[in-house]
């Protein structure tokens, strides 16, 4: 606290941001690569699967309520990757392949079919967070969560062999 009275003491810089302001914004934006953007929306997965199997746990166990609290943490986990990936990978992979018809059409494609995993994955949710205090949900629940954990790992997986290679400095 008594730190802020200090006059004209340096301050050590903000490691991330110093380190992405080395680069330079994709075209049109200020939107900046950032070096751990693709090691961060990885550990987002990482953590999404096992969120996932806690779930299936949970659910196996017939611990509505712990499954109910666990979908809610699942879906701001899920909006705060989504959200990261809107703003700062696809705009970024957008201007920075604008001259290439076939990598932009290639990103559009994954950011639509991700617009509608993540409608179809927050209605899936919307639903079943009831579950802890509607245990009729649970028949419904084990098929729909199975398909929804299916849908995910595929994206997953196409995320991080074709999408994520993509992300690049501009130079």
């Amino acid at each position: 606290m008594f730190g802020l009275f200090k006059k004209n003491e340096p301050t050590e810089p903000d490691a991330e941001a110093s380190s992405s302001e080395a680069f330079p914004t994709a075209p049109g934006t200020e939107i900046r690569y950032s070096p751990e953007l693709v090691e961060k929306l990885k550990e987002d997965h990482k953590d999404l699967i096992e969120l996932y199997g806690q779930i299936a746990e949970e659910f196996a166990q017939a611990d509505y309520k712990a499954v109910s609290q666990s979908l809610a943490r699942f879906r701001g986990l899920l909006q705060g990757h989504l959200l990261t990936e809107n703003v700062r990978l696809y705009i970024y992979l957008d201007r920075q392949f604008a001259h290439d018809d076939t990598k932009s059409e290639l990103i559009r494609k994954f950011r639509r079919e991700m617009d509608g995993i993540g409608r179809a994955a927050t209605n899936f949710l919307r639903k079943y967070e009831a579950i802890g205090v509607n245990t009729e949900l649970a028949d419904a629940f084990k098929r729909d969560f199975n398909e929804v954990g299916q849908v995910l790992v595929q994206r997953i997986e196409r995320e991080e062999s074709t999408l994520y290679p993509l992300y690049m400095p501009t130079y």
